[in-house]
């Protein structure tokens, strides 16, 4: 299952981010993101105003695999309180050094079906005290609610569901190995870097070139960066 970030499609805008920022700055949240679920690759598609070095981690981690914000929010309907999972060893790798990259383990999920079987995920996320989270959350869940269905209704109408298809299914260790690459790191560097075999790094190199339809790893290098799943060095 893999986590394909909208915001990096060709054909995706800014609007959808600018929205999850005023949400933010409306409701007095830290942060917002918005998850769905591709119909035919089962990947996870959305936008997040994370800081960029939280998206990278949770990415390279493959953590939405295990994230229960995600598993439970996905078979709710109701919103469902952070703060009410389990603080399962999943839950506790996910937010385990989430305070690093200023996120906060305390958020809300919203729930949205849509008519055909579509789901979206809606959520936020605030570093407060238990009370203001409490009165905070009864002050404006109603405006989160509809907030949820306008997001999923205009990203579903928007046809970058359909568009991340399109974008090649690179492995998390592919992305990074790329990484390293793009900053001019040797295969040998990079296998002492992440304690594989050279060897190993050429497998990885070579199932992305094919993915990227690329001929040679510069060749990959610049279409990774272009599809935003590598940044420049």
């Amino acid at each position: 299952m893999d986590l394909i970030d909208l915001s990096k499609i060709p054909e995706a805008d800014d609007r959808f981010i600018r929205f999850l920022d005023d949400v933010c700055q409306s409701f007095e949240f830290d942060h917002a993101s918005y998850a769905t679920f591709n119909p035919i690759s089962g990947a996870v598609q959305g936008f997040a105003n994370y800081r960029a070095d939280w998206v990278s981690h949770y990415m390279q981690k493959g953590l939405h695999r295990i994230d229960p914000t995600i598993h439970f929010g996905r078979k709710a309907i109701a919103p469902v309180d952070w703060l009410r999972l389990e603080k399962s060893p999943h839950f506790n790798t996910v937010f385990a050094n989430a305070p690093d990259f200023g996120v906060s383990d305390r958020g809300l999920t919203v729930p949205v079906r849509g008519p055909y079987g579509d789901i979206g995920l809606f959520s936020v996320t605030r570093d407060c005290s238990d009370q203001e989270w409490q009165a905070l959350k009864k002050n404006v869940i109603g405006n989160l609610q509809t907030a949820a269905v306008h997001m999923h209704d205009n990203v579903m109408s928007s046809n970058l569901s359909m568009s991340a298809l399109r974008l090649p299914a690179l492995s998390a260790r592919e992305r990074e190995i790329l990484q390293w690459v793009a900053v001019g790191k040797s295969q040998q560097d990079i296998g002492d870097i992440l304690s594989i075999s050279h060897r190993t790094v050429e497998v990885h190199l070579r199932s992305a070139r094919t993915k990227l339809g690329a001929l040679s790893t510069a060749q990959a290098i610049g279409r990774a960066v272009g599809l935003g799943v590598v940044k420049p060095s």
